[in-house]
């Protein structure tokens, strides 16, 4: 036989259970800072996958190689035509009998490797200034870029005369034929390199744009080959816009691989202003969201 407590008495025992039980402890969620409290997002450093390819990737080098081993592989067959010439019709002013060859190489990103600099920008998030490039390029320790040195020794050995045309300015001359001579390339003296603010007789600078110094190069030289890596090493370019590069080498294209030689460079050049209307005055923000603007999704 079963024994029931009264309905009274048993209520009474189970509160008295409840209030002898520990309570859990309740879970509280931490106080979440004020929006004016929390640190500042920094915005990631556009060019850090272009830095860290250009420096770590391979495949870099490899282009690099190809491109100088396939311009060695041509030269010889260049030298001994006396009717080739790799200036544009714009740039060809003198006619090329009795002219002594040549080849003509920007510096920059084309047999100087300035991607230590460009780290330092990525590492310290900050933009390109003219005082902090002027700086690295008087440190004269940008190496040389994968397979340059020995085209331009082949060149030289051939009789060749090699002559560097770069947009950083002439006060850097010193520095930079230095740093040319430090990496193994042929100097032959300062005429061999022309720089942003060379005067050119009877040509009228403009810009940054190297046109007046190819036909300085012109006057003296049967130019065989050009190297660069951007369409400005090669020709002038009259509007820097998408459309407007496109037809600056349109008649050129057979001469790609041949005569004119192009190099890879993600990390800076005239492509990019290019896409946010050549207006660097543009908040960050704003050149970037024209950038993204500018890309194809399909």
């Amino acid at each position: 036989m079963s024994f029931r407590l009264p309905t009274t008495l048993l209520a009474l025992a189970l509160l008295a259970g409840c209030a002898t039980t520990p309570r859990q402890p309740v879970a509280v969620a931490p106080a979440v800072p004020a929006a004016s409290t929390a640190p500042a997002a920094v915005a990631a450093n556009d060019n850090l996958n272009a830095v860290a390819w250009s420096q770590t990737a391979i495949e870099h080098d490899l282009i690099y190689l190809q491109t100088y081993r396939d311009a060695q592989a041509r030269l010889l067959a260049a030298l001994h035509d006396r009717h080739w010439d790799a200036l544009g019709k714009g740039d060809r002013t003198t006619p090329l009998r009795g002219l002594k060859p040549a080849v003509i190489l920007d510096i920059d990103e084309t047999v100087l490797d300035n991607s230590p600099f460009a780290a330092r920008m990525v590492q310290g998030n900050h933009e390109y200034n003219e005082a902090d490039w002027a700086a690295w390029c008087r440190e004269e320790n940008a190496r040389a870029l994968p397979g340059a040195v020995e085209f331009t020794r082949f060149a030289a050995k051939h009789g060749v005369a090699v002559i560097y045309i770069s947009n950083r300015a002439k006060d850097l001359d010193q520095a930079t034929l230095a740093n040319l001579r430090k990496a193994g390339f042929p100097v032959s003296g300062p005429q061999s390199f022309l720089g942003l603010g060379t005067v050119v007789d009877g040509c009228e600078q403009a810009g940054s744009e190297k046109g007046c110094r190819r036909q300085l190069v012109a006057r003296h030289y049967r130019v065989l080959m050009q190297f660069g890596d951007q369409i400005g090493d090669f020709v002038d370019v009259l509007a820097n816009t998408a459309d407007g590069r496109r037809k600056a080498v349109a008649d050129y294209l057979p001469w790609i691989g041949t005569r004119w030689f192009v190099l890879p460079n993600p990390t800076y050049g005239s492509w990019e202003p290019a896409l946010f209307n050549n207006d660097w005055s543009a908040a960050p923000e704003q050149r970037r969201r024209q950038k993204i603007e500018a890309l194809r999704a399909q």
